[in-house]
């Protein structure tokens, strides 16, 4: 029990001491920082990073963020890109996804505010362009590929072990 104790006391300091309190004066201080341009204000804001649009919104209240990039209106996809693009959320955009709101296809990084670091915040960016770039081509957020089944093991079915109850 006391052992029990202890190991609670060590794992709370150590969530404490790495807890991030990420706020919106300092997510714009990142963006100023990475931006080639910015505009708006805390918990709002537009900037570009070489030519690509950015927005990203917060909402304090609720511990909240987003940063979502726009790549093309949606009824400019084709279903073969849909299919591709909802692969993509799976193997290649990793902590962004890619979405439609609006009529519009983004890249979007959605994320508790306050437990957000200043690298991870820069890596949500990075991850946001890419998959806004990389849209058409490879989908992909990052050089990390998880594992993708060729063509011929997605259309082999396997047998299903689950047994409805009756």
């Amino acid at each position: 029990m006391k052992n029990l104790v202890l190991f609670q006391l060590i794992i709370f300091s150590f969530n404490t001491i790495s807890a991030q309190d990420m706020d919106n004066a300092t997510l714009d201080e990142i963006f100023t920082t990475m931006s080639d341009t910015i505009q708006g204000e805390s918990g709002r804001w537009q900037f570009n990073i070489k030519d690509v649009l950015f927005v990203c919104i917060t909402d304090t209240n609720h511990n909240r963020m987003r940063i979502i990039s726009p790549i093309t209106e949606s009824n400019n996809l084709r279903e073969d890109e849909k299919t591709l693009l909802l692969l993509a959320n799976f193997h290649t955009a990793l902590d962004v996804k890619y979405a439609i709101s609006d009529d519009v296809l983004w890249s979007v990084f959605i994320h508790p505010l306050k437990e957000l670091t200043y690298a991870q915040v820069e890596d949500a960016v990075s991850q946001v362009y890419y998959a806004n770039i990389t849209f058409g081509l490879s989908y992909s957020s990052t050089d990390l590929v998880f594992s993708k089944k060729t063509k011929k093991q997605a259309k082999q079915k396997k047998k299903s072990n689950f047994k409805k109850k009756t």
